[in-house]
């Protein structure tokens, strides 16, 4: 976390005593009850704000939203939003499931045994049947994330796999199998939301939205409004734009189900038809709307918090024509949006690079 915090300062010119807010998202690993106290004595910086935040994989989005807000509101100039654990090497398994058995519900489905990759197969045979998608359409979803973490030199897996890798890999649970689910990663992003944003790279955060419609998955009542609709129609209301105006796309993808599932329901692709548009280039990075070109959750890796930040950074780093040989053509304007839980908790941003 202090590397990144490093390099998110650096960026931006700041000098840690400029920091006067801070955001920091929960740890698994590092389960301290005043995480962003703590982070904030060992990094040295005196903010006048700052606490931890808990919403699952949208943390990080959650996190960029209240930044902007505080910022906003005049209670700060400059919020560092942080996150990052070491979920791969920092834990044993027996502890990761442990912790992650918290998003069951403890009368209904962990009795039963279930897990996360359970609840998103669940969810998985259930949409596959609704909205005509299959098994290989997922699987190409996991081809493509592969493709674009190749290119990535942090990335967690890069080495490009086939569709029928995919098919062939091991059963997690039916009908996801292990290259339909994310790895379990070592990482942290930082980034900085300022009133006096640096010359060259302004990105402006013109408009956010959340949804909360259940936690568990026996609570889900509307298997075509998870909540991201919700969420995505709050922040093009308050963007007062179109979907016509996004060239880059930033979708959560913890599993394959996940992205087809956000993609349609955010309106981005028809209900079933997220598969043809990739197949058809819509989302490749030299499309008309290139699609987690770090390689996602998928390949790029899951630290927790700081992996579904990772969404944020590469976002942030297109706009601003900073991505390396990953860079695509210029983009102007990105829809983020991540969700925690299962399908939980939802947040859209959109991201515009100003002139």
């Amino acid at each position: 976390m202090a590397q990144a915090a490093t390099q998110a300062l650096g960026e931006a010119g700041l000098a840690r005593a400029q920091i006067d807010g801070v955001l920091c998202g929960y740890a698994t690993t590092l389960p301290h009850l005043m995480l962003a106290t703590l982070f904030c004595e060992r990094f040295a910086l005196e903010p006048a704000y700052a606490h931890a935040m808990q919403m699952g994989g949208a943390t990080g989005a959650g996190m960029l939203m209240l930044a902007r807000e505080l910022v906003r509101s005049g209670r700060c100039r400059n919020v560092l939003v942080v996150a990052g654990e070491n979920r791969l090497s920092g834990q044993q398994r027996d502890n990761a499931i442990a912790t992650l058995a918290q998003v069951g519900d403890p009368d209904f489905e962990l009795p039963n045994g279930t897990m996360i990759p359970a609840y998103y197969a669940l969810l998985a045979s259930r949409y596959l049947h609704e909205s005509g998608l299959d098994e290989a359409d997922l699987a190409a979803f996991a081809v493509a994330m592969r493709a674009n973490a190749s290119r990535h030199p942090g990335a967690h897996l890069r080495t490009p796999i086939t569709l029928d890798e995919v098919l062939s890999s091991k059963p997690i649970a039916s009908p996801l199998k292990l290259l339909d689910c994310c790895p379990i990663s070592d990482g942290a992003v930082a980034m900085v939301v300022s009133a006096d944003a640096p010359a060259g790279a302004r990105i402006a955060i013109l408009g956010a939205g959340q949804a909360h419609r259940h936690q568990h998955l026996t609570a889900i009542a509307d298997t075509r409004n998870f909540g991201a609709r919700d969420a995505t129609a709050r922040a093009f209301a308050e963007a007062g734009i179109s979907r016509d105006a996004i060239d880059y796309l930033a979708i959560y993808d913890s599993f394959t189900i996940t992205l087809a599932i956000l993609l349609e329901e955010t309106g981005f692709a028809p209900f079933g038809g997220s598969a043809r548009l990739l197949r058809e280039g819509v989302f490749a990075p030299n499309g008309p709307q290139p699609l987690n070109t770090h390689g996602g959750l998928l390949s790029f890796g899951h630290s927790g918090v700081g992996g579904g930040m990772a969404h944020l950074a590469e976002t942030w780093r297109q706009l601003a024509q900073r991505a390396g040989e990953r860079q695509v053509s210029p983009r102007h304007t990105a829809f983020v949006h991540a969700d925690g839980g299962v399908l939980s908790s939802h947040v859209s941003l959109i991201l515009s690079r100003e002139a």
